[in-house]
């Protein structure tokens, strides 16, 4: 077995563990943090929205050797507006100019045929209205409302409201992170964008529900005991399934990141820029949110209902007796573990395992004599 299969199977079997709940209050910050720098920027920055969004007219010429910089700084002196210039696989150019009306089009067609010295007709012009581009935007935004009233009505009945909340501020997070990327980055919001963006919210809420679905399993009656709290729970969840969500984040990634740092990096690929940005930060945004800030939030929200209150200083006041006994037996000289029932030291955490009744006895296991 590999070495992470192997630390899989012992995160999976509790005998390690990471404390991801108890720490919750960084990973809460860290994400506030990363969602205040994200915000600030798609304030300061704003979107690079496309023409398929704002309308405006796209040139497409033959096969030229004018290079990027120079065809921007003829689009921008033909139109007044600013340029976004793209140099496809074949040598072609893709100019997009936002703005633009069909008779601005055509005068700006033929200042960029004079200056790339070609016929007017060798430039392919395709205009986008306004009204389509707001067509465009508002599907987009009916798209994104519906997703995420399906998932929370679904997370409602299939688990439970508590969740349902926490993995809706999950994919608020997400979507906030990859949005402010974009400002940051500059990079033109598409169609692609869109889809790229539900793609990842799909991801981000696959990890999510995993976790959930292992909670909710390992939470039956989990008042009937006094060995474990709900966080202790829900940390053992996180643990018993990290790997996994590891693995399923790493092999999406690798795709992603050839789309995007080959293709539209080394390539030139520009047109993929726009799809595989969103999918490789909302992806890494996902796999986050899922360990770190929704289940987190689940314990938080759980831990506010009486029942779990109690059960937490029911829980805490047996480890403390259990611990206060220790030191006593310890004071002694004697062997604390000695005559202590099967189950006394599984209260120490959820990761604790039984006692052995032969422990401290001096026995060996074999046939009595």
């Amino acid at each position: 077995m590999s070495k992470l299969g192997n630390l899989g199977a012992r995160l999976h079997r509790g005998e390690i563990s990471y404390d991801f709940v108890g720490h919750r209050k960084l990973w809460y910050g860290i994400s506030i943090l990363i969602t205040i720098t994200a915000i600030v920027g798609l304030a300061v920055r704003g979107l690079n929205m496309g023409i398929d969004f704002q309308g405006g007219a796209v040139f497409t010429t033959e096969k030229t050797s004018v290079s990027v910089s120079q065809a921007q700084e003829y689009a921008e002196e033909a139109s007044g507006h600013d340029a976004v210039v793209q140099k496809l696989g074949n040598g072609t150019l893709r100019i997009q100019i936002a703005g633009m009306d069909t008779q601005q089009s055509d005068q700006i067609k033929n200042q960029l045929a004079e200056d790339f010295k070609v016929d007017p007709e060798k430039i392919a012009a395709d205009l986008v209205g306004p009204s389509w581009g707001d067509q465009i935007a508002n599907k987009a935004w009916q798209g994104l409302a519906i997703f995420m009233v399906l998932v929370v009505i679904y997370l409602a009945i299939a688990f439970e409201w508590r969740m349902a909340i926490a993995a809706l501020v999950a994919l608020i997070h997400d979507i906030t992170i990859t949005v402010g990327i974009y400002a940051l980055v500059g990079f033109e919001v598409t169609p692609g964008t869109v889809i790229g963006l539900l793609t990842i919210l799909g991801y981000s809420l696959y990890d999510t529900v995993v976790v959930f679905d292992s909670l909710k399993e390992q939470t039956k009656d989990i008042t009937k005991q006094t060995r474990w709290t709900y966080s202790d729970v829900a940390n053992r969840s996180i643990n018993g399934t990290l790997v996994r969500s590891i693995n399923t984040t790493v092999v999406a990634l690798l795709p992603v990141a050839g789309l995007l740092f080959i293709g539209g990096g080394f390539l030139g690929a520009g047109t993929l820029n726009d799809i595989s940005l969103s999918l490789f930060v909302g992806l890494a945004a996902g796999a986050y949110s899922s360990i770190f800030i929704a289940t987190p939030l689940v314990a938080d929200l759980k831990e506010l209902e009486p029942q779990m209150k109690a059960l937490k200083k029911r829980v805490l006041a047996k480890r403390a007796q259990a611990s206060a006994e220790e030191d006593l037996a310890e004071a002694r000289g004697e062997d604390p573990h000695g005559d202590e029932p099967e189950d006394a030291h599984a209260v120490v955490g959820p990761r604790s395992q039984p006692a052995s009744r032969n422990r401290g006895r001096g026995r060996p296991s074999g046939k009595r004599r």
